[in-house]
């Protein structure tokens, strides 16, 4: 158990940190599912999309969290991300990144 908390306590301060930086929450997940619920405030760029926005994104100098509906998504569309030179972390699904926020 001790190696499981470790781990998520890591991705919460994570979060924390990037949040109190001022970090985007960009949400992957295709527009219709992003119109049925999501974070209040976040950004949806659906993962097909990441890359062509990416320096857009990278314009802006902020930690970027990238979410969507299980964590799938939002870690190809992080790969990408940091592939551009941006500071972005896999926030996994939407509904769970909300409650730690």
């Amino acid at each position: 158990m001790g190696i499981f908390s470790s781990l998520f306590g890591n991705k919460n301060v994570k979060i924390k940190d990037f949040i109190e930086r001022g970090a985007i929450i960009v949400d992957v997940r295709s527009k219709g599912e992003y119109e049925s619920g999501a974070i209040s405030g976040s950004n949806n760029i659906p993962l097909q999309q990441i890359a062509s926005k990416a320096s857009e994104l990278k314009k802006l100098n902020k930690p970027i969290i990238a979410c969507c509906a299980s964590g799938i998504r939002s870690g190809s569309a992080t790969t990408i991300l940091k592939s551009n030179g941006i500071e972005v972390m896999n926030g996994g699904g939407w509904l769970s990144l909300s409650k730690k926020l």
